[in-house]
């Protein structure tokens, strides 16, 4: 009976052994998806793809409805603290989405809240509406909008805000980067357009000037997953969803494009 059981005893080990090294390797083959901002000279701020794309929309709006990137900062730090940039389907009592938006307090629908092109726009229209916002430090902005319990929470993320909107509202070309993506086969362009529309603006995809170029080219990056984009280029660079970097391209012209 002795050496039966050290038999099975040895067995059972070295199932467990192979079966930690397949999930090993099966981890090494399949990598972490990431999206990255990056800016020179300062920490490079890292995010997943849901988050990334959630940035870029809270970005492209305040770029549609005209406001200076100072909204943008304000708007994704508050996000960054209500949700740490994610479209949550519940909270605080009725609270919903990237804000945590109340229909009860009237923000709009459920539904209509928890859209974040709606969401982000709601929030920009409450902080227009905000004496001299656009000198009053991101912490008082936000609270100014959300009347939190807790005002001084979103000083925390201020610094990680500005760089992410440095990134994505272009001023930083060819700043944001996605990695690792599996993008739904296919190139859902319909769909994009209706989406590059709502949240970019009519002329989104055709834009004329830098910030415009990079604010678009960021899009796409960040929603390449959703719409099955697999390659970008806009003034000499390229990404792909292969080496998902921005790389030189003398073929890539001062124009967006991608497919």
């Amino acid at each position: 009976m002795e050496a039966v059981s050290r038999s099975r005893v040895s067995v059972a080990v070295a199932v467990a052994v192979a079966g930690l090294a397949l999930a090993l390797v099966g981890c090494g083959s399949t990598p972490t998806a990431s999206c990255a901002a990056t800016l020179q000279g300062s920490p490079t701020v890292e995010v997943d793809p849901d988050q990334a794309a959630n940035a870029a929309t809270i970005a492209a709006v305040g770029r549609r409805l005209g406001l200076a990137d100072h909204a943008v900062t304000v708007a994704l730090a508050t996000a960054m603290q209500e949700s740490k940039l994610r479209n949550l389907s519940a909270g605080d009592r009725d609270s919903i989405g990237l804000f945590q938006q109340r229909p009860s307090q009237g923000w709009g629908t459920a539904a209509q809240v928890a859209t974040p092109s709606y969401a982000a726009e709601a929030f920009y229209r409450r902080l227009a509406l905000v004496p001299n916002w656009q000198d009053l430090p991101v912490t008082v902005a936000a609270q100014a909008v959300q009347r939190s319990a807790y005002p001084q929470a979103y000083g925390a993320h201020e610094t990680t805000a500005r760089l992410l909107a440095s990134v994505t509202t272009g001023q930083v070309p060819a700043g944001l980067t996605c990695r690792h993506l599996t993008a739904q086969p296919g190139l859902r362009d319909a769909d994009l357009r209706a989406a590059a529309m709502t949240e970019l603006g009519r002329d989104g995809l055709r834009p004329t000037g830098s910030g415009d170029l990079w604010t678009a080219a960021s899009w796409l990056v960040a929603h390449a997953r959703a719409y099955g984009v697999t390659s970008i280029a806009a003034d000499g660079r390229r990404w792909t969803l292969g080496s998902g970097a921005w790389t030189t391209d003398p073929a890539a012209t001062t124009a967006l494009s991608y497919s």
